[in-house]
């Protein structure tokens, strides 16, 4: 297998930060597309009762690779800093604990989802009618659920490798084969919505196996070490997974709290608007994905830069690091909202097609949810600053700021004041409220 040429150390921050945000962000968009495509296929080919129901669960993908992203960036950040100072088989250990507790954390967690599916429906806000499309989602994506783990916290791992272009095929394949497997489960076959789910799944078993495969056979530095089970080790497993769990916490609090935002939203826009509105509400909630594409792809190829050269102690680097990260960010933001507003009746009809009443609502509403964009990716590459640096504690505050504390009360009130359309800027309102903070704590600490 060809290597990527990476020293996190030498290698110029402009070239380096390149070579690791291209094939990242390839990967994450091929990813960002699939969502997308997955959302279309259903709409159209089942209805819009069964995108509202798919909105509906899709919380506990959510929280599943907020676990999986959590031990991924938690791991890279600690690695990232062994490897810097020498130290190749902490990080080897590190990377084994990553892999063994975040699954078996994710496997109990699927149990409970599996023999309460109707539970699942009412605790995410779903209704009667969009149960049966609830329960047999989860009960046949099960599967992708538990794969997508290995395949979320196996990218960290490639990429702090060193093989950014590996760990883009790992997100290209699959995510390409699933949206082929969509089309073809749900429009020929005629499998509506448990093809949709079998499709996700067959595709994350492929990631694993693309995963399994390099760790088993291309790596550079980094492999797995055979786990041991004396009280020592499992104290050792204990306290490392504790400070991995610490350093990546801040990006489980990101992916949950975009599952909150979902919960919340459904819950509100099912007492105003009634399942026609979740389903427009499911539109905004497809293309959010694609805008965390961008801020994460950012966050992700920075992390590993940042944290080498913390461990360095290298402030120029990290410094040219962050403001190359931000500037790209704020492009990007800034040009995705305006795409989405210009676009708003085309990307609706893409996903409701003829579904007149959901599409109503979402052609008014989109453009306003679509204001927070720009925010919302700032945020996200502002607190994985943070993060890089081992500030867990800053990082985790920020993002329950805008995941939890800010985005619950908006939803309740905004609707309150200015009717549906607060709806809809509930989560922009929050985006910038905490991007006021942040900016406000960067100033503070740099004055």
């Amino acid at each position: 297998m060809k290597r990527d040429e990476i020293d996190f150390g030498k290698t110029s921050v402009t070239r380096l930060f390149v070579e690791l945000f291209i094939p990242t962000f390839l990967g994450l968009l091929f990813g960002a597309m699939l969502n997308l495509a997955d959302g279309i296929f259903v709409g159209r080919g089942v209805g819009s009762d069964a995108l509202a129901a798919v909105n509906i669960a899709a919380p506990v993908f959510m929280l599943f690779s907020g676990i999986a992203l959590m031990f991924g960036a938690g791991v890279s950040v600690v690695a990232a800093i062994h490897l810097s100072r020498g130290n190749v088989k902490a990080a080897n250990i590190n990377v084994t604990q990553a892999f063994t507790v975040s699954l078996l954390l994710v496997g109990i967690l699927l149990v409970f989802v599996l023999a309460f599916p109707s539970q699942v429906n009412v605790l995410f806000g779903g209704s009667k009618v969009l149960e049966p499309y609830v329960v047999d989602y989860l009960r046949y994506v099960s599967v992708g659920l538990l794969g997508s783990v290995i395949t979320l916290c196996g990218l960290f791992v490639i990429r702090l490798d060193g093989s950014p272009r590996y760990a883009m095929m790992v997100s290209v394949v699959p995510a390409t084969l699933n949206i082929g497997l969509d089309w073809l489960m749900v429009f020929p076959l005629h499998m509506g919505i448990k093809g949709a789910a079998l499709a996700t799944s067959v595709a994350e078993v492929v990631g694993v196996v693309m995963v399994v495969a390099y760790v088993a056979r291309f790596t550079r530095t980094i492999s797995l070490y055979r786990p041991k089970f004396s009280p020592k080790a499992l104290r050792l497993t204990l306290r490392n997974t504790g400070y991995m769990v610490r350093m990546g916490f801040p990006t489980f609090v990101g992916e949950t709290a975009m599952s909150c935002a979902m919960i919340v939203g459904n819950y509100m826009f099912m007492s105003r608007l009634h399942e026609d509105g979740v389903a427009a509400f499911s539109v905004a909630c497809y293309l959010f994905p694609l805008v965390f594409m961008f801020g994460n792809a950012i966050a992700q190829s920075s992390l590993p830069i940042i944290s080498y050269n913390h461990g360095l102690n290298d402030t120029g680097r990290i410094r040219q690091t962050f403001r190359l990260s931000v500037g790209t960010t704020t492009v990007c933001g800034l040009l995705i909202s305006l795409a989405v507003i210009a676009l708003t009746p085309a990307v609706v009809h893409l996903f409701l097609g003829d579904a007149h009443a959901p599409t109503v609502i979402a052609v008014a509403g989109l453009p306003l949810f679509a204001v927070g964009f720009g925010f919302f990716s700032l945020n996200i590459v502002l607190i994985g600053y943070f993060q890089s640096l081992e500030q867990a504690r800053t990082a985790t505050l920020f993002m329950l700021l805008r995941g939890y504390v800010l985005v619950i009360p908006c939803f309740i009130f905004l609707p309150r004041l200015i009717g549906d359309a607060g709806l809809w800027l509930a989560v922009p309102l929050t985006e910038a409220l905490t991007l006021i903070v942040i900016v406000a704590t960067l100033i503070a600490r740099r004055s």
